[in-house]
């Protein structure tokens, strides 16, 4: 069975759930209306029994540009949408084919598997706009080096799905993300309902606990530096591809 809303395709076949971003011609970034659908088809998702898991996957050759610069969802709301991911009762697994940028990495970290392919890149651009990576540090740091969490958080620097996976960032990088998936998907499918849920509540507890402990900080700084005028400078000179005013 398939349905489709404004931004988000489902689809459910033997016990998977597939939720599909589809706004290609946004390359998927983060609008209120994109952040709404996809929580909303995450609860309908943790209150079906028959599901054992979902695959957050997407259209287009970008998983998720980060946030609608002109539509921007409210923090409060992507958070909300992030913890959702990681305190879903079932496992969320990323199915990446293309490039991923700045909250489109919190999206992603939040998944408990994550499979990029050859075609994946990804990139903190936030340093670069006069922003910072804040409120997706909450399931990002939790789960990645912290050396190499330095250096992209800080340059900007693009990576590949090797890097990624080096990192930390993402569970492996494959030239067929379907068939490297295939075993997870089957593993998936032969597990019990409360086996899942107990077994993924021992790798998500750490992350949960720094929703709980540093939310209302990093929501407050992200409003923060979104309100300045170096952010401010720092995101038109993106929309009028051009370089902001500090770079040498």
């Amino acid at each position: 069975m398939t349905s489709t809303s404004g931004t988000v395709r489902t689809a459910h076949d033997r016990g998977i759930t597939t939720l599909t971003l589809d706004a290609p011609q946004r390359r998927n970034a983060l609008s209120a209306q994109l952040v709404a659908e996809v929580q909303e088809a995450l609860a309908r998702s943790a209150a079906d029994a028959s599901v054992r898991a979902v695959i957050l996957t997407h259209t287009g050759n970008t998983f998720c540009a980060g946030a609608d610069l002109k539509e921007p969802p409210d923090p409060a709301a992507f958070v909300r949408l992030m913890r959702a991911i990681v305190a879903h009762p079932r496992p969320v697994v990323a199915r990446v084919t293309g490039h991923v940028r700045a909250g489109g990495l919190g999206l992603l970290g939040s998944c408990d598997i994550a499979m990029a392919g050859p075609g994946a890149t990804f990139a903190f651009t936030e340093s670069r706009l006069g922003l910072a990576p804040a409120v997706i540090s909450l399931p990002l740091l939790p789960r990645m080096d912290a050396r190499a969490a330095a250096r992209y958080y800080l340059t900007g620097e693009r990576f590949d799905a090797a890097e990624a996976a080096r990192t930390g960032l993402i569970t492996g990088a494959a030239e067929d993300v379907d068939a490297a998936l295939a075993p997870v998907v089957d593993g998936l499918r032969r597990a019990s309902p409360q086996g899942l849920a107990a077994s993924k509540s021992l790798v998500t507890d750490t992350v949960l606990e720094n929703f709980d402990r540093r939310t209302d900080e990093l929501i407050a700084r992200s409003a923060s530096l979104f309100a300045s005028a170096e952010a401010r400078e720092g995101v038109q000179a993106f929309l009028e591809r051009r370089d902001p005013a500090w770079v040498w």
